[in-house]
């Protein structure tokens, strides 16, 4: 295979949290204006005992309601965007495409707005989880989802030295029975197909680079990672995670990975069993630089 090295001026990159691990995701911190779109404004329940995403009402009653009407970075694309959109049919898709089918589930790859717009508030949903009664939680889960909808759109398009690909875990099709897409996205999680930094051994490794660091891309510098793996509440404990996983490893060997890397939060030990229970294994010459992070980065070998 012939192999070839681009020499760019590049930053090293912070690794986003997985959303299991401390309920924390990076998004993009600096982003432009955003406009408003013009759509019927949709109202969420928010109910702090158990994740209501995707109940609209238009009753006043105890919960509070929060418009998620998204704003984007550009006009582009946003004249689509409909929340009442039904769930695509298989036959809409493709049967083509890469999908993982269990029980009453599908996963695979998100392609329309309106995914990449409830995989972003499944994200903010967890990110905000456990500082539910905190002042101006909606708000700040609102900010959170708007910044996280447009990085994902931005990731999916690509950028220089890596690809990445929002999966989605959705219902389903059943005869008969319409869903709207909203309402069909229980999961989701990032895969990034990446390439070694000039000097790395290991992603996010602190070593000394020049200003302009190498790119090399070749099949032994190539890695995956899996990034804001979270799963709505009320669909929990029915193998979703575990299925995402086994789909974005799987998704990640097509594309001629080796490794694939996740960082957990060592606090977050229910999601450490999850990953260690797939076959991922601590890294440990990662460990000494991670404690301040409070995490541990994960590796698993396809």
């Amino acid at each position: 295979m012939r192999s070839s090295t681009n020499t760019i001026s590049i930053h090293r990159p912070r690794f986003p949290h997985d959303a299991t691990t401390a309920t924390a995701v990076v998004v993009a911190a600096n982003h432009t204006k955003f406009q408003r779109v013009t759509t019927a404004s949709w109202t969420m329940t928010m109910d702090s005992k158990k994740s209501s995403f995707g109940n609209y009402t238009s009753k006043k009653n105890k919960k509070e309601e929060l418009s998620i009407i998204p704003h984007w970075e550009s006009s582009s694309s946003s004249s689509d965007f409909r929340f009442d959109r039904l769930q695509p049919s298989d036959q809409e898709l493709g049967t083509d495409r890469k999908r993982l089918e269990f029980g009453h589930y599908v996963a695979r790859q998100a392609f329309l707005d309106e995914e990449f717009w409830t995989a972003a508030w499944l994200r903010a949903e967890s990110h905000w989880e456990n500082r539910a009664n905190e002042r101006y939680v909606d708000s700040f889960k609102r900010k959170f989802a708007d910044q996280e909808f447009n990085a994902i759109k931005r990731r999916s398009r690509g950028q220089i030295g890596q690809k990445c690909t929002c999966i989605v875990t959705v219902m389903k099709e059943v005869k008969n029975v319409k869903r709207t897409v909203i309402k069909s996205v229980v999961g989701t999680l990032d895969l990034s197909i990446r390439y070694m930094l000039h000097g790395e051994t290991v992603p996010g490794e602190r070593v000394r680079t020049p200003l302009f660091c190498s790119i090399n891309r070749t099949d032994p510098n190539k890695y995956g990672y899996i990034a804001n793996l979270c799963v709505i509440k009320s669909a929990r404990r029915r193998g979703i995670a575990s299925n995402m996983l086994h789909f974005a490893v799987e998704s990640a060997k097509s594309e001629g990975v080796e490794q694939v890397y996740v960082h957990v939060h060592r606090s977050n030990i229910p999601a450490l069993e999850l990953y260690q229970k797939m076959g991922f294994e601590i890294v440990e010459e990662a460990s000494s630089q991670l404690v301040e992070d409070q995490t541990y980065l994960l590796c698993l070998k396809t």
